[in-house]
């Protein structure tokens, strides 16, 4: 491990940086390095702009994962480097608002029903039934399930914040039998070959289970772990549950993330009525077929 890798690790962690954030952003920093074939500490803040533009037009990345990248910079420039950082020579890609696949219900049966394993299945059981983010969803320990209160504690999330979500009667049966079989220790999802390690499962074995039972489902959309999050909040929005009740269960920050789900309920775009139905038109009687899904 270089000087430099040992001091940036050490400046995450003494401001208690997520184990993902701080993987993303070493990820980010050897990537720059690379780009110039020069050690981070040799660059200079001018050469963010030359990297920064190459992501976008030769690396075509999402504004989203530019600024992730930025974000990592930043820190590697200001907190490690003690060096000076322009906002202005440095911006921010604007954000673009892009509305996340949702599955049906029926959709997110398939999937489940499709995964390969027992193993497999309960974790899109969890990631469904809770809302979690999967690297929370890893990081679950068996005390973290509380059948007294029928609620699962969910420790350390995003912004290392504690908080709690619905146990399902179901969710919990199914963990009882998953209990049964693996007899984990600490961990509710054990990693390692035989399930019984004492460390937790690596969120890519998440990621792959996700995305295996969507092609053994057939379905043709872009499906992953955080799929079955929209999924979960979505359909709460539509049997009627509260934004903020909603806002408290994702572990949002702030209510207008969770605002997001307005777009995405079935049960608030079809109680408002297009402005087109009120008009008096000739010839808008019904079709033999209709143009969208049958």
């Amino acid at each position: 491990m270089t000087r430099l890798r040992k001091t940036m690790l050490e400046e995450l962690a003494r401001r208690n940086y997520a184990q993902d954030t701080t993987r993303c952003y070493l990820r980010a920093v050897t990537d720059f390095a690379r780009y110039f074939n020069r050690p981070p500490d040799q660059l200079r803040p001018e050469h963010i702009g030359e990297y920064q533009a190459n992501l976008f037009s030769k690396r075509k990345l999402a504004p989203s994962s530019v600024t992730q990248r930025l974000a990592a910079l930043r820190f590697l420039f200001i907190k490690t480097l003690k060096k000076p950082w322009s906002v202005a020579e440095t911006p921010y890609p604007k954000k673009v608002l892009r509305l996340p696949t949702v599955l049906s219900q029926e959709e997110v049966a398939q999937l489940i029903d499709s995964a390969r394993t027992p193993f497999q299945r309960i974790l899109l059981m969890t990631l469904y039934a809770t809302g979690v983010r999967r690297a929370e969803l890893a990081r679950l320990k068996i005390t973290d399930i509380d059948s007294q209160r029928m609620v699962i504690h969910v420790q350390g999330g995003k912004g290392r914040k504690d908080r709690d979500v619905m146990l399902s009667p179901i969710l919990l049966e199914a963990l009882r039998e998953h209990w049964r079989g693996l007899k984990p220790q600490v961990w509710l999802f054990p990693g390692g070959r035989w399930r019984t390690a004492a460390h937790p499962i690596d969120t890519k074995v998440i990621w792959l289970a996700c995305k295996e039972a969507a092609r053994r489902a057939g379905l043709n959309k872009e499906v992953h772990p955080h799929t079955l999050r929209h999924c979960f909040a979505t359909h709460l929005l539509e049997a009627g549950a509260d934004l903020r009740t909603i806002q408290v269960l994702l572990g949002h920050r702030d209510l207008e993330e969770t605002t997001l789900y307005l777009h995405l309920s079935r049960r608030h775009l079809s109680a408002t009525a297009s402005p087109l139905d009120s008009l008096a038109l000739a010839g808008t009687g019904k079709k033999d077929e209709p143009p969208g899904d049958a």
